[in-house]
């Protein structure tokens, strides 16, 4: 491995998240919160420790990146955010113990939104926006924003980026990787600013809209309120962060092709199409699960199922209601949502709905040949084949995804976690979702679970924002060998 371009590239990464501390100090300094020098000091010394990396790495020059190279750059990369988002939790005091403030900073940067703070809104103005800032961040990827600035690496950016979106086909827009992550994060601010601007139509404050924004794109789920949305008891909150909700769980390059003139794309892509017709399904049934047994009226069910079930499958993780007491039916299909995720190219987590597609259509194949044994068929995914390699690399993430949360369910249960809680927590932590049922439901916290249990939900967080692989390859001795 190139470890000079490695220290060298986690070195401008740290230096960039220092310069994105910014923004939270400022707003720290209007809102007179009292938290601008710890601010100021987690900036100074990222941008400090990040520079001397950078500049000490002694990388120069174009250098060939390999495979390895880009899954150890995006990992480390992801530990190191987690570290460095922790200086702003420790220096203010709003969570003084190491554990808990890295499991909510890297909580943040994957997305999940399982949080340790039960008192939210008592924290600092500038605190808050960091937190959700954090979320912004990780949305599209650190790694994939800085492959827009890769040139000034002297390498290629291709290895990080599959290794950053290891989903089953990974998706160029432009010709240079560098073009694309532009393209990406283009429509992902702009987007951000389209739900800005409605939530402030509808009168929410400007610090808790860019906060709700900040975190519904990148479908994250940190609120600036103890209650998530259900604060607001709004109706038109509810259906716009809903509708944004859905539009981060579609593939981002669907949405820059619409944008470029072709708004018929979301109808003729077949996972999109699965994906929504997912979303209405579950919300159908969950809506008559709980009218008359929750609530009186229809609307009014369909209000709220609609935002859970949104929320859920997208693992974007706000909340409207406490699903804890819904029903059996609909906790178990909002425990199933979890596992399904956005789909492939979008900031969702789970397994996505592309994989979930094409392990149904391999599974009809099989039984389709057992009645025609001569028969030769092919697995399709719209009009094209899908070739077995990536079948092959599905099943595997299946497996490994099952076989991790069935581990960490058991090891989650040997600490003390009831049943529901144990699977609930893992479910939510590998599908990067955040509230789960029973001790880390909707209107509780994950402060409460053993320190051991924190620190595996956190490489569960990992595991899922980095879809298993990632990781787990370099714990393979194969990976250190040359």
């Amino acid at each position: 491995m190139h470890v000079r371009f490695i220290t060298r590239f986690i070195g401008i990464l740290i230096l960039f998240l220092g310069t994105a501390m910014i923004l939270p100090l400022l707003g720290s300094l209007y809102y007179r919160d009292g938290c601008a020098p710890a601010l100021a000091w987690s900036a100074l010394i990222c941008c400090a420790f990040g520079a001397l990396l950078a500049v000490f790495s002694g990388a120069r020059g174009e250098s060939p990146l390999s495979h390895r190279d880009g899954v150890a750059v995006v990992t480390l990369g992801w530990v190191t955010a987690g570290l460095a988002g922790t200086l702003p939790y420790l220096l203010s005091g709003t969570i003084p113990d190491f554990s808990n403030a890295y499991f909510e900073s890297l909580s943040g940067f994957t997305t999940t939104g399982a949080s340790i703070l039960s008192e939210i809104e008592g924290l600092p103005e500038g605190i808050l926006l960091w937190r959700s800032l954090t979320q912004w961040l990780g949305g599209m990827g650190i790694i994939v924003l800085s492959l827009a600035v890769l040139p000034l690496l002297g390498v290629g950016g291709m290895q990080l980026y599959k290794a950053e979106v290891p989903s089953p086909v990974v998706d160029k827009l432009k010709p240079r990787i560098s073009e694309t992550a532009r393209v990406l994060w283009k429509v992902y601010l702009l987007i951000t600013v389209a739900e800005v601007l409605l939530l402030l139509a509808g009168g929410m404050g400007l610090l808790d809209a860019l906060s709700h924004a900040f975190c519904t794109m990148p479908t994250g789920g940190f609120s600036t309120k103890n209650a998530s949305i259900a604060h607001y008891r709004s109706a038109y909150f509810d259906y716009v962060v809903l509708v944004f909700m859905i539009l981060a769980g579609i593939n981002f390059s669907l949405h820059y092709r619409a944008l470029k003139g072709s708004p018929g794309i979301f109808r003729k892509d077949p996972e999109c199409r699965v994906f929504l017709g997912l979303v209405a399904f579950f919300t159908v049934v969950v809506t008559f699960d709980v009218h008359r047994t929750v609530y009186d009226g229809l609307l009014q069910a369909f209000r709220y199922a609609a935002f859970q079930v949104g929320s859920i499958i997208t693992t974007t993780g706000f909340v409207t209601a406490d699903y804890d007491q819904w029903p059996a039916l609909s906790k178990l299909l909002l425990l199933l949502c979890m596992f399904l995720g956005g789909m492939a190219g979008s900031t969702g987590g789970g397994m996505k709905t592309m994989r979930v597609v094409l392990l149904v259509r391999h599974g009809y194949r099989e039984l389709f040949r057992i009645v025609h044994p001569h028969a030769v068929t092919t697995v399709k995914l719209g009009n094209k084949a899908v070739p077995p390699d990536i079948l092959s690399g599905i099943w595997g993430f299946f497996i490994l995804y099952m076989g991790l949360f069935v581990t960490a369910s058991l090891l989650m249960a040997a600490m003390g976690l009831d049943l529901i809680s144990a699977l609930a927590a893992v479910a939510a932590s590998l599908g990067n979702i955040g509230p789960g049922l029973g001790l880390v439901g909707p209107v509780k916290n994950y402060l409460y679970v053993p320190l051991a249990g924190k620190w595996l939900l956190i490489f569960c967080m990992l595991l899922g924002r980095l879809e298993i692989y990632t990781v787990l390859v370099l714990l393979t001795p194969e990976f250190w060998r040359k």
